[in-house]
């Protein structure tokens, strides 16, 4: 009898995506390069509107922690609007269902993405916002996430954010699933606001698909 079951619920380790879905770490240096060559260059504006994002989430997260609906008011919405991912061609879904099928296991994986950028039929970024999860959970479930891409021979990215720090995630579900994931951007280093960074690469993935 088939199994259903919750992707929060089961995939909590790295282990456990490993042995549903046999993902593997990439062994080419290349193959997650996006995140940090050949950066497009960020204008004025967009920087001094980024110090400004910045600013208004220290005040709000200075006060204590912040849910998740909060995070991506503060954060994650105003990221994509300057990354040009809410405009034309690409479309966001927010908490769109899915359903993953092991047929070898007799299991069916449930969940939910907290958002979902879109080009056409293309999946192209996967968010998770996890305000009171560890990565060490929040990236197996986020790929488990990725793993749906209903075009494995195309890559798919996803980011995991916490509020106060963002990891990029790139994967090919292709035959023998492979991934790589970018270094962790931290918006508690004093001095640097590395949301500049971080709407380099969404602006860099921007291009890439389209």
């Amino acid at each position: 009898m088939t199994q259903s079951l919750a992707i929060s619920k089961t995939i909590l380790t790295m282990a456990a995506l490993q042995q549903r879905f046999g993902v593997i770490p990439s062994l080419d240096p290349q193959f997650f390069s996006e995140w940090a060559t050949n950066l497009p260059e960020l204008t004025p504006v967009e920087i001094d509107t980024l110090n400004q994002i910045k600013a208004r989430f220290d005040r709000h997260r200075n006060q204590g922690s912040l849910a998740e609906g909060t995070i991506n008011q503060l954060l994650i919405s105003p990221l994509l609007t300057l990354a040009g991912l809410y405009d034309e061609p690409f479309f966001v879904s927010t908490e769109p269902s899915l359903e993953i099928e092991l047929e070898d296991q007799d299991e069916i994986l449930r969940g939910r993405i907290d958002t979902l950028i879109i080009q056409q039929q293309f999946w192209v970024l996967v968010i998770e916002s996890k305000s009171t999860i560890a990565f060490s959970i929040a990236l197996p479930q986020a790929m488990a996430y990725m793993m749906a891409n209903p075009n494995p021979e195309r890559p798919v990215y996803g980011l995991v954010a916490n509020g106060d720090e963002f990891m990029f995630i790139k994967m090919l579900t292709q035959d023998v699933p492979q991934y790589d994931l970018s270094n962790v951007f931290s918006l508690l280093i004093p001095r640097r606001n590395q949301l500049c960074d971080i709407l380099q690469v969404l602006k860099q993935i921007r291009q890439i698909m389209l």
